[in-house]
């Protein structure tokens, strides 16, 4: 019996897949595409994530998508609304209707004579195999393991007779009421979890290594309300769009040009946000440079209220073990505790660890170059999305998709099966994918392909760069190879027109 075929197979139908989809409906509408989703929800991290308090930390006007209006009130948005936002957005499109829950793919073998990928995927509680055939792969997997977060081990954590709770699988039943509450972390998790269980909790503590930069802006942006209330719906959301974009691009590059100046601003706005009696150097001054890592948002400054009501505290130190009561710190400090929460960071997972290979040839991914920071070296007709570091995720995944279809359409205006980006160029000098010393990506680089010291190798993270290359660049740029379906021979570039560029 033939198996089930689709010209493209997108996997995943979190905030990526279902953008993805939209632009496939609109833009490639004679192309029969699916969604397999592993989870049995759409929504990804918003559907995932279910601890208190759970937001994003970039304004929705950026991580929303550019074809569909963020209209609440709130520019920092919970997670409920983001998954409300995202399962709107299916099903005013009639994408709900395209996904398919409940199916892990596991495998992906290329047939360059064939020019069509032959994918395992297993279905359902029992996990039963199956196989679907697709011209071209779409990954909108994320960039981390569902299945496992990074967990430490702690010295003595087995006599810790409270529990111990990792964010990534909150327990739906965790009564926190009137606990003493350690959170272990300093990063955007933390930073969200002590403030919103301060509300009940006797009182909760943020014990970190070493500090992260924080900074504090309104939930609500007013202006962008106000101009809603004059203009179209989505001519307001494209101005505060660009005006949050540029915005952004300016605060990272001065952060670049002038990281010291950039500190000392963070530093000052912390100190007049928590007082002169507070120790902001030990607690909130990091060892690094702004945007070395990313930064945390505090969205109405909540941490810093939480700390001056004393209803949390910030200690910096390093664990030395834990007892049954609490955890005992290397300077000889211990903190009670009834609840420990360890907040230490993802597990960053290329393509959901998806097996590939290319005419039976296992792919290693760590020895590609990523090309325009979505497609791979000598992989053919295999996308991912791979959002910003220093911006909103949704900004790189709608270009992304852009791309994607004006390649499928250029595609089929020649005749064309294969599209693969070819690294033949000797002087191209490997750097690692991503440029930030945070420890969760640098536990993982090695795992990741290579970025180029030049386009379209490099990985810009730039927005307004990557809008001229994305939506304008050139698809024949002579590292991007094409086949005919009748041979895996490289045709040769066809001439590109102005219509066809743009």
């Amino acid at each position: 019996m033939a198996l089930e075929h689709f010209d493209v197979l997108v996997v995943g139908a979190g905030l990526s897949g279902i953008g993805a989809s939209y632009y496939l409906k609109t833009r490639c509408p004679n192309r029969s595409f699916a969604v397999f989703e592993a989870r049995a929800a759409m929504g990804g991290t918003w559907d995932l994530f279910r601890y208190p308090g759970i937001r994003s930390d970039s304004d929705m006007y950026t991580l929303g998508y550019a074809f569909k209006p963020w209209t609440e009130a709130k520019a920092i948005a919970d997670g409920p609304s983001i998954r409300k936002y995202v399962n709107e957005t299916a099903a005013q499109y009639g994408i709900d209707k395209l996904i398919r829950y409940e199916h892990k793919v596991k495998r992906a073998a290329w047939d360059s004579a064939a020019a069509r990928w032959t994918v395992d995927y297993e279905v359902g509680p029992e996990k039963a195999p199956r196989q679907v055939t697709c011209n071209f792969l779409h990954m909108c997997t994320g960039y981390y393991s569902y299945a496992r977060g990074y967990r430490p081990h702690f010295e003595g954590e087995e006599s810790f007779k409270g529990p111990i709770i990792e964010p990534q699988f909150w327990p739906e039943d965790l009564d926190y009421t009137g606990k003493r509450v350690v959170v272990i972390g300093s990063g955007a998790t933390a930073m969200t979890l002590v403030p919103a269980m301060s509300d009940k909790a006797a009182h909760v503590t943020m014990l970190q290594r070493s500090p992260t930069y924080v900074v504090s802006r309104p939930a609500e942006d007013d202006f962008a309300n106000k101009l809603r209330k004059r203009l179209p719906a989505q001519l307001a959301y494209d101005i505060v769009r660009w005006r949050n974009v540029l915005l952004g691009l300016v605060f990272f590059r001065m952060a670049r040009k002038n990281p010291e100046k950039t500190r000392d601003g963070i530093l000052k706005m912390v100190r007049e946000q928590l007082g002169p009696d507070y120790d902001v150097e030990t607690h909130f001054t990091p060892r690094y440079n702004p945007w070395d890592q990313r930064l945390c948002l505090v969205p109405d400054a909540d941490l810093f209220d939480s700390i001056k009501a004393g209803r949390t505290s910030v200690v910096t130190d390093h664990i030395d073990h834990f007892t049954a009561d609490g955890i005992v710190l290397k300077s000889g400090q211990t903190l009670p505790a009834d609840i420990i929460v360890s907040a230490t960071g993802l597990d960053m997972l290329l393509l959901s660890g998806l097996e590939v290979s290319v005419d039976g040839a296992p792919v290693n991914f760590a020895e590609t170059f990523s090309y325009k920071g979505m497609m791979y070296s000598g992989v053919p007709n295999l996308s991912s999305t791979f959002g910003y570091t220093n911006a909103s995720w949704t900004l790189k995944a709608d270009l992304t998709a852009e791309y994607l279809c004006r390649l499928l359409n250029h595609m089929d205006r020649h005749g064309y099966a294969e599209c693969r980006p070819v690294n033949d160029d000797p002087t191209l000098k490997a750097s690692p994918w991503l440029d930030f010393s945070s420890g969760y990506v640098q536990r993982a680089m090695q795992r990741f392909p290579k970025q180029g010291d030049k386009a379209p190798w490099k990985v810009h993270q730039n927005y307004a760069l990557d809008v001229l290359a994305f939506r304008y660049g050139r698809l024949e740029d002579g590292v991007m190879r094409f086949s005919k379906a009748s041979s895996t021979k490289v045709a040769a570039p066809a001439p590109e027109s102005v219509a066809e560029a743009a």
